[in-house]
């Protein structure tokens, strides 16, 4: 049985319904609902050889394929064997979901690396392309010796797209938790869109981790005129 079959014997009429909701723009004939648990436990039980054949056959029919890709991919051990697979699979991302769940665990080990090739995603013009070079600056890029403070100069200038600033203020609320003296001017100077501004804000009040004083103090802050649209 091949992996087309497989996911089709997966499928869950019930969650998909539910879940082309959380996906819109995304053709319904393309989703065959098989829940992401159900494609994790899928991958694992794929052999070496059938993960490579697999991940040879882009472009994939189904959603649901390009997110076992993604899970594949993000379980690969070698920086220097994944990253031609990452680079080969981003231009067919269509939605955030497959986006998001594509993140190496490989990257951790060479998160310099990950933040030059994040910075020649921001420059592309694909959407999905630039939202995982935000994704993987703020996964990887906003500790040790990855950081730089000029990420948050990168990650700014990012946006116009919803997808993109929801990235963004992500990005944003993490800076301001693990790296508050540099993120924290973005916000007082009005460095940001309106959009991700607020929404970044929005992300901080709702955190666990952001100390109270600091979610007061950015409720005073008024979001800057600026729009991404403009």
């Amino acid at each position: 049985m091949d992996v087309k079959d497989r996911l089709l014997r997966l499928a869950d009429a019930d969650y998909r319904a539910f879940h082309l909701r959380l996906i819109p723009g995304v053709p319904p004939e393309s989703v065959l609902g098989v829940r992401v648990p159900a494609i994790r436990a899928l991958a694992k039980s794929m052999t070496e050889e059938e993960r490579l054949a697999f991940l040879g056959e882009l472009p994939h029919e189904f959603y649901d394929e390009n997110m076992l890709h993604s899970v594949l991919l993000s379980g690969m051990r070698g920086f220097s064997e994944t990253l031609p697979r990452v680079k080969e699979f981003l231009p067919h991302i269509d939605n955030w979901a497959v986006c998001d769940a594509l993140s190496p665990k490989c990257f951790a080990k060479e998160s310099s690396r990950v933040r030059d090739f994040a910075y020649e995603c921001l420059e592309e013009e694909h959407l999905y392309t630039v939202r995982f070079g935000v994704n993987c600056l703020r996964s990887f890029c906003l500790d040790g010796d990855a950081y730089r403070a000029e990420v948050l100069g990168r990650v700014a200038g990012v946006g116009g797209e919803y997808y993109l600033d929801m990235a963004a203020a992500w990005f944003f609320c993490d800076a301001l938790i693990k790296r508050g003296a540099d993120a924290l001017p973005f916000f007082e100077e009005g460095r940001l869109s309106r959009e991700v501004h607020v929404k970044a804000v929005q992300k901080a009040c709702d955190s666990f981790r952001v100390p109270f004083e600091l979610k007061r103090y950015l409720r005073t802050l008024p979001p800057p005129e600026r729009s991404n649209g403009d």
